[in-house]
């Protein structure tokens, strides 16, 4: 892993690590928010988060305070069939729209580990993670600034694990056919091997055709299989464990 990735964060003060934590847990925060949480005077909490900001830990839209965690990746614009998508890292005002897109490729029940993923991130309202033990990441694909598709990285929290990550990736029906899966699982890739991670998994029901051969046909490889790890409909189906070397 790169020392970015495997080093705890490193602040100058107690009170800004306490500020990036209660961003970090948040999502995004005014500065009224931070004033009524943090027990420091206006000016102090002003200090601190421009210190933050020019350090990257922190960046600031409108008074809109949300973690800068590879904030400064540059969005990517591709054209397919007439269809302009941006591909971009997402931000926590994507989280509603985003949510939305991973159920709707999650409702034929065919990818349920994409389906946690989203009542995960509904459950806890923030996107981005990047804190001591966990490091989450989403790329968005947009048309016409609608998100019609995600790509999501996680960090695995065990020491033994941190070369690992764990990727799922999507698109809505209405958007399919166009590349828009395979942009975004290269900007995946892009962004893991730049974070030093050395493997990547993404586990499905051995059911889901179509996503194992997209996987395949970009070289990732079945690893393993987990027999009637899955009871869709009453039935008992495999798991199929994609791997990535990166």
């Amino acid at each position: 892993m790169s020392d970015t990735a495997e080093t705890e964060l490193a602040f100058d003060h107690d009170d800004q690590k306490r500020l990036y934590n209660y961003v970090e847990r948040h999502g995004e925060c005014t500065y009224d928010d931070l004033e009524a949480a943090m027990p420091l005077s206006p000016r102090g909490i002003r200090h601190h988060v421009a210190i933050l900001q020019r350090d990257g830990f922190l960046r600031v839209d409108d008074e809109a305070v949300t973690v800068a965690f590879d904030a400064d990746v540059a969005a990517e614009t591709h054209r397919s069939d007439g269809i302009e998508v941006v591909v971009r890292p997402a931000r926590q005002g994507d989280l509603s729209g985003l949510v939305g897109a991973i159920r709707q490729v999650a409702d034929d029940r065919t990818y349920i580990e994409a389906e946690s993923v989203a009542d995960i991130v509904d459950h806890e309202e923030v996107l981005l993670r990047h804190n001591d033990v966990e490091e989450r990441m989403f790329f968005v694909a947009t048309v016409d600034e609608a998100v019609v598709g995600w790509v999501h990285l996680v960090g695995s929290e065990l020491a033994k694990l941190a070369h690992t990550a764990t990727l799922t990736v999507g698109v809505i029906d209405a958007h399919q056919g166009h590349g828009i899966g395979g942009y975004l699982l290269e900007r995946g890739l892009e962004w893991a091997a730049s974070r030093g991670y050395e493997k990547l998994y993404n586990s499905v029901p051995a059911t889901n055709d179509a996503a194992i051969g997209f996987l395949e046909s970009r070289g990732w490889e079945r690893e393993a299989r987990r027999a009637d790890h899955y009871q869709l409909d009453e039935a008992y189906v495999d798991e199929v464990m994609m791997a990535y070397r990166l």
